[in-house]
């Protein structure tokens, strides 16, 4: 996003009082008294970064061609300035300015460097190395962002010890696909890790790396379908699982609202009744009562969307994302347009992720 593009996004935010402290006017001026959210943080939730070694070693290795099927050695025509920016902090944070967002959830952009294709040691190489920029971004902007790490988690153990690293380096959100190597989060290998997780009071953030079906790199709906399909086939795992049941303190953070899982339960729970074998590992507890268990974030383009899971699940599981640098160009006005105001709007803007993150 270059400065006239940051200054016309700054102008179409001119809808109601601003609620962030840095307004979006590209400045870091305080809220005006008496505004919408003057003492709440307005926080970001999903802005992706970039890694630029992790980024070159990745490359044809991702969903993002296919995982190699259409090979590309640079970002597609119209994503290179956005891809770009995504290396530079100070550029995300001129561009948070201009939402008008007080602080950025930094995660990987996994679908564009996701690592586990490679060996486990590689692997573990280069998450620290996504994880080591995470740690440094954090510490030279403290109050603009919150940095995530990513594990190999395609070999649980090895992934506790880079665990350990990362909590002591005082990252407390870990970036979590929806499976290695065909094996889903919610699975028995990783118990041990999601009762660390707990243990450390980390809030899990979850987004796929991508669907590997070749049937889903075409018309890219890896991307317009497979991510929600993986983010429901996540949750089921860590339902049907047990996870939910034995870690109920866990904080799990869904992107993309959690794709189709919270629309469809009706079916899902009527099968409890014909197979009440299916819900052994819940105590009999039907999947849909795990619904606020999990926490939301709204990156989900459509209003009726957004309803149905402030309906179906509350305002306090809603955390706002704007998938930057490619989603929602203006995540608070959207929200508003959606219909949210007042304490719902400021709840979902930044309170309740201030809360998961201890921020208040």
């Amino acid at each position: 996003m270059n400065k006239s593009n940051s200054t016309a996004i700054a102008a179409s935010f001119s809808d109601g009082p601003p609620l962030g402290k840095h307004a979006p006017s590209g400045g870091s001026e305080p809220r005006e008294a008496g505004s919408v959210g003057a003492n709440n943080l307005v926080i970001d939730f999903h802005v992706h970064m970039l890694e630029r070694s992790v980024f070159e070693a990745s490359t044809n290795k991702t969903v993002f061609t296919g995982f190699g099927a259409t090979p590309s050695k640079t970002p597609r025509p119209g994503t290179q300035n956005a891809v770009e920016r995504m290396f530079d902090p100070l550029a995300i944070i001129e561009d948070l300015d201009a939402r008008g967002i007080d602080i950025g959830v930094l995660t990987v952009s996994t679908v564009l460097q996701g690592t586990s294709w490679a060996d486990v040691q590689t692997d573990l190489e280069l998450c620290r190395r996504c994880n080591d920029q995470a740690a440094r971004w954090q510490s030279d902007h403290p109050t603009r962002f919150v940095g995530s790490f990513v594990l190999p988690l395609q070999d649980p153990a090895v992934a506790m010890q880079e665990f350990e690293r990362c909590t002591g380096m005082g990252l407390r959100v870990v970036n979590v696909a929806s499976s290695y190597n065909g094996v889903y989060v919610g699975a028995p290998p990783y118990h041990a890790f999601w009762e660390a997780v707990e243990k450390h009071n980390i809030t899990a953030w979850i987004h796929p790396e991508g669907a590997r079906d070749p049937w889903f790199q075409q018309y890219a709906l890896w991307n317009s379908l497979g991510q929600s399909i993986e983010e429901t086939k996540c949750m089921a795992s860590m339902i049907y699982e047990g996870v939910m049941t034995r870690f109920p303190a866990l904080k799990v953070v869904m992107a993309h609202g959690g794709g189709y899982f919270p629309h469809y339960l009706g079916r899902v729970d009527r099968n409890t009744a014909n197979r009440p074998d299916t819900v052994r590992n819940t105590g009999g507890i039907k999947p849909g009562d795990f619904l606020r268990s999990f926490y939301y974030e709204t990156t989900v383009y459509d209003p009726l969307v957004l309803q149905a899971l402030k309906d179906r699940i509350g305002i306090d599981r809603l955390v706002m994302g704007s998938d930057y640098p490619v989603g929602e160009a203006d995540p608070v006005g959207w929200l508003r347009s959606c219909g949210l105001e007042g304490k719902n709007l400021e709840a979902v803007t930044g309170g309740n992720a201030a809360k998961l993150l201890g921020l208040e």
